[in-house]
């Protein structure tokens, strides 16, 4: 990302009224140019009009602002850990990104993606799964980026390994 102080730039059409967040988790990898869309730029569909003169304040939006019930909100956005996306990648409201997941660059993530997989284009979609079912389920349950510091340090030899089977081995032997 650009850097902290830029971050706020990126998450557009976030109103306090509307309560919902951006959760995003440890060890997270975010390019330039990422942006996440909360649910304030979501649009009522059910009225005659799609206008949202409820945000827009002053007598307009105090006479007419549906109830909190009535917007179509989706709900929390949430980025899970040692998520990598990619450069210009937009994330839509409500969308929930697994652990471990990578999302290419200039994708549009309209729906979930599970953890550790690979996901692509707009609209966004599951290419393939970055490791087998049996080492996916040893990583969501070694939880590493919860460890202290201490224990990831340890562990960053086997993190960092790209012998799969070694992998798997000293992770079935360590949980």
């Amino acid at each position: 990302m650009d850097g902290a102080d830029q971050f706020e730039k990126h998450v557009t059409h976030f109103y306090d009224f509307i309560g919902d967040k951006l959760i995003i988790g440890k060890f997270c990898a975010i390019a330039k140019g990422v942006e996440f869309v909360m649910n304030g730029a979501n649009h009522r569909m059910d009225c005659a009009t799609t206008y949202p003169f409820y945000i827009m304040g002053g007598d307009w939006g105090s006479a007419i602002a549906p109830v909190k019930d009535e917007l179509p909100l989706k709900g929390d956005t949430v980025i899970g850990n040692d998520v990598w996306i990619g450069q210009n990648v937009t994330v839509m409201p409500g969308i929930h990104i697994g652990d471990g997941a990578i999302i290419g660059t200039n994708s549009v993530v309209a729906k979930d993606i599970p953890p550790y997989s690979i996901a692509v284009g707009n609209p966004c979609r599951v290419v393939r799964k970055r490791f087998d079912d049996e080492l996916i389920e040893l990583l969501l349950k070694l939880r590493w980026w919860d460890k202290s510091i201490e224990e990831i340090e340890s562990l960053m030899p086997i993190l960092s390994c790209g012998d799969l089977e070694k992998v798997k081995a000293v992770l079935k032997a360590r949980l």
